[in-house]
């Protein structure tokens, strides 16, 4: 039986929403299959934002690993064994997700989906390194890869991906050169605006205007008034979801009339309702999941969620999905096997997801491919790209 309970972060303690029972194993540990406990639950650790601006991709990743998870449990889970899994607050914060690390290393956990946030994910990635635990986040900056760890894997592209896609789009097909960016100074959105900077600078462009916000900003008129002044015929936009709704509904209010192209977080509803659905029509966006009516395996995905969680389903969701399967394929392949064994079997699993064909490169990247959307009438609906 899953349950729910969650608590906060107060002083040094940590802030933990935990869900579902089981006995408690021991840490995976130096040793990839003997360490952890071949009885009882299999744990896995879903860890993301649930509370703060960035909640709303914690709630849609722990929705779609557990979709996988009780989807998996009513089968008889892996060789007789139940999948337990709990799902911990990191607020957002790399200290709090470093704290959280230690955590799953000391309390039996064999696999972690998370973070979204990719300072996070780089902040735990040491600690879940020496614990042997793999790790398939969603978050995309090419900081994730450089840390190199054998045990971290991407369940989409890396920012690098996104961006060549945009600016074969934009500039490539739609002869659009005259773009200024806004980004901000987290990891997301350093990693969006390096890779888009360079995707142009390889064709010979430099963006007329060029603000880096912080993280936190609500107000962005001062940047958005720098960039007015340049009328720039495309506003490239390097934040997540909240951010990036604010940032174009300020826009329009300052008379900052032109197309806007960003990645994923710029095709979820969360940027949709921020911006407003007449701010936000005609927005371009790059992603690997552009609809739930793309295959009859995203249909069938969404008519899942849907039933599960009466709402319907987006990116981040088939993402956490997508990886919870592939942790759960790779184990029952591996006769649930743990630490580097079980890392080993992922990168070598190649697995028809939500996202495309998973095929793990050396870096653990799996997919290596985005399309092109933009908003129509609400919708982020596919564009032909030649």
């Amino acid at each position: 039986m899953i349950r729910f309970r969650r608590g906060r972060v107060v002083a040094s303690a940590l802030t933990v929403l935990a869900v579902g029972v089981g006995s408690a194993c021991s840490a995976p540990g130096s040793s990839p299959t003997t360490d952890a406990s071949t009885t009882g639950p299999i744990k896995m650790a879903v860890v993301n934002a649930q509370s703060g601006q960035l909640s709303s991709l914690g709630a849609w990743e722990y929705k779609g690993a557990k979709l996988a998870v009780d989807q998996w449990n009513a089968k008889g889970g892996i060789n007789g064994r139940k999948i337990q899994l709990d799902v911990f607050d990191d607020t957002g914060d790399p200290t709090t997700g470093t704290n959280l690390a230690r955590k799953i290393a000391s309390e039996g956990y064999v696999a972690m989906i998370g973070t979204a946030e990719s300072a996070v994910t780089v902040a735990m990635a040491p600690v879940l390194q020496q614990a042997k635990i793999p790790s398939i986040t969603s978050g995309q900056s090419p900081s994730i890869t450089a840390v190199k760890s054998p045990f971290q894997f991407l369940n989409g592209p890396t920012s690098t991906t996104y961006d060549e896609t945009l600016a074969k789009y934009l500039v490539d097909q739609k002869s659009l050169k005259n773009i200024a960016f806004i980004s901000n100074n987290g990891s997301y959105g350093k990693g969006e605006h390096d890779a888009f900077g360079k995707a142009l600078a390889d064709r010979g462009i430099k963006p007329v205007d060029d603000q880096v916000v912080t993280t936190d900003q609500k107000d962005f008129s001062a940047a958005l008034t720098s960039i007015r002044q340049k009328n720039p015929q495309v506003l490239f936009v390097g934040t997540e979801e909240v951010e990036a709704g604010l940032i174009v509904k300020q826009a329009h209010e300052l008379g900052l009339n032109t197309t806007v192209a960003g990645a994923a977080p710029m095709g979820t509803t969360v940027y949709l309702q921020t911006a407003g659905a007449a701010n936000a029509e005609g927005t371009v966006v790059s992603s690997p999941y552009l609809s739930n009516d793309t295959s009859d395996a995203s249909r069938a995905f969404a008519q899942a969620y849907k039933a599960a969680y009466n709402e319907d389903a987006e990116l981040h969701g088939a993402k956490s999905y997508d990886g919870t399967n592939i942790f759960l394929t790779a184990m029952k392949d591996s006769n649930a096997a743990t630490g580097l064994q079980l890392a080993d079997k992922i990168r070598a699993t190649q697995y028809p997801g939500l996202l495309g064909t998973f095929a793990f490169d050396q870096s653990g990247v799996g997919i290596h491919a985005t399309s092109i959307g933009v908003i129509t009438g609400g919708k982020l609906i596919a564009t032909p790209t030649s």
